[in-house]
């Protein structure tokens, strides 16, 4: 088997096997497979598209190129949260810790920035100090003492989404729905979670610019949830305009801790809340999203003690709803 025959078969509309997408992710991920023919064949797949067995094959090879986190040692339901970006779009920030401060565990494994978007670990370390380089043994341990832990991908976590990822935003290949869902499934299965929220952009902003496009993008990450056992659901939200009042790494720190002490923009407010009371849903701490036990834990102040306890463990948008789809 050959990159350069599997290139090929992409680019005249071929169907890949499941051993071939393998054969790429994996000599990829070693090294065998150079970013020159890496980037060809993510162009041919931009262009042409991957059905849906091929999508199911790209998120397992690059799932298992790495280690599955196992959490079940820890008590409780693990929930994350994981938004396909947009401008101004820090919502991670705020709603870890109201949930984690509602005795759900968040482990969050994020991204950087990718395409006009800022990305969740950028935006973290525009905090002097703030380490987000942990190894999975301390990740599990700042996730049992908080009940929230923020990291970047490790050697063990999806290597090859990491080098796909990377590639993609060098080579214009961000805007696929393949492409994308392969790209967050990995890592978010692969955190050891039970259930998913999924925040899918759409407007002049997202990466997914038209509604039935985020429409199509929400539906196939909650139905490859579905078929790797977890429970999901997909909020499309709007990003005709940037979320809350400021943007930049800094600046949007500054707006999420404004926020968790209760005050800050409404819009980016009322997203953080809806989120997060999905999380409490799906991780059963409530009988549905807007019960009293959400209004309790979103107005007790334990999410800043958390945020806290996380920033010293470390050492040192609404966006309108618009439509939820499915969930399992």
């Amino acid at each position: 088997m050959r990159a350069v025959d599997l290139i090929r078969k992409k680019r005249d509309s071929g169907e890949h096997s499941r051993e071939e997408i393998n054969f790429l992710i994996s000599g990829y991920t070693r090294g065998e497979i150079p970013d020159y023919q890496m980037s060809a064949w993510l162009m041919a797949a931009w262009i042409r598209g991957l059905n849906n067995a091929e999508r199911a094959s790209l998120t397992e090879a690059m799932l298992y190129s790495g280690e599955v986190v196992d959490l079940s040692d820890l008590p409780g339901k693990k929930v994350d949260k994981h938004s396909t970006g947009g401008v101004g779009d820090k919502t991670s920030l705020i709603l870890a810790p109201i949930v984690a401060a509602g005795r759900i565990n968040v482990p969050m494994i994020s991204g950087r920035g990718l395409g006009h978007t800022g990305g969740t670990l950028d935006k973290l370390e525009a905090i002097p100090g703030f380490n987000t380089a942990l190894s999975l043994q301390e990740f599990r341990s700042v996730l049992k003492k908080c009940g929230m832990a923020l990291i970047g991908q490790t050697a063990e976590i999806a290597p090859a989404d990491k080098k796909i990822y990377a590639l993609r935003d060098a080579t214009s290949t961000v805007e696929n729905i393949g492409l994308i869902c392969a790209s967050i499934m990995s890592k978010k299965l692969a955190e050891g979670i039970d259930a998913l929220v999924l925040d899918v952009k759409t407007g002049s902003g997202a990466f997914m610019q038209r509604e039935e496009d985020s429409v199509m993008l929400a539906e196939v990450m909650v139905d490859t949830a579905k078929r790797m056992g977890k429970k999901a659901v997909a909020l499309i939200t709007d990003m005709d305009q940037p979320l809350g009042k400021l943007a930049g790494h800094s600046n949007e720190v500054i707006e999420s801790i404004e926020v968790l002490k209760g005050r800050g923009p409404k819009d980016l407010r009322d997203l953080s809340l809806e989120l997060s009371a999905w999380m409490f849903f799906l991780g059963e701490r409530t009988a549905s999203r807007w019960s009293l036990a959400d209004r309790r834990w979103r107005n007790s102040g334990r999410e800043l003690h958390c945020r806290a306890a996380i920033r010293a463990s470390s050492t040192i948008t609404v966006c309108c709803l618009r439509r939820v789809t499915s969930w399992t």
